[in-house]
């Protein structure tokens, strides 16, 4: 998710890391571990004359399957689970809202399993984990396998 919000005019910072859990200044690998109780994140300061969060939303939404339990791709666990972490009230019924119109478009037969909750603290990942596909010079291979998969932004 960090590779396709990086890509969109307004947001103009992103870094990945970890929330949800009970250890503070959790490790990538203690959060791999599966036991942390974390969610594998990405925290977003965006400029909203540029883009609103509903718009925000609407990218999260067409990047992901909302469907899937504890999972993002091939990655497997509670680590990997889909959520939405609101800072503010205004935020959450954005959120809320945008998951029922999309539970009301009837675009996918399973029920929608994003969790729209409260963002705790976040702990950043090491910067190894920091702007991946740029760094790794995999971006265009990263948004051509996606638009592949249909859910190219």
């Amino acid at each position: 998710m960090e590779a396709i919000y990086r890509a969109v005019d307004g947001v103009v910072e992103t870094e990945v890391g970890f929330t949800g859990g009970e250890i503070p200044n959790v490790t990538y690998e203690q959060v791999c571990g599966g036991a942390t109780g974390h969610a594998e994140a990405v925290h977003l300061r965006f400029d909203p004359l540029r883009v609103t969060y509903g718009e925000i939303l609407q990218i999260f939404w067409a990047s992901i399957d909302p469907t899937e339990v504890d999972r993002q791709g091939p990655d497997v666990g509670e680590q990997y689970r889909s959520a939405i972490f609101f800072h503010t009230p205004e935020q959450e019924t954005v959120a809320l809202a945008s998951l029922a119109e999309l539970d009301a478009s009837g675009k996918w037969s399973r029920p929608i399993a994003t969790a729209i909750l409260p963002a705790e603290p976040f702990w950043p990942a090491d910067a190894q984990h920091q702007q991946y596909y740029e760094r790794k010079g995999l971006l265009d291979s990263f948004f051509a396998a996606r638009k592949g998969a249909g859910r190219g932004n």
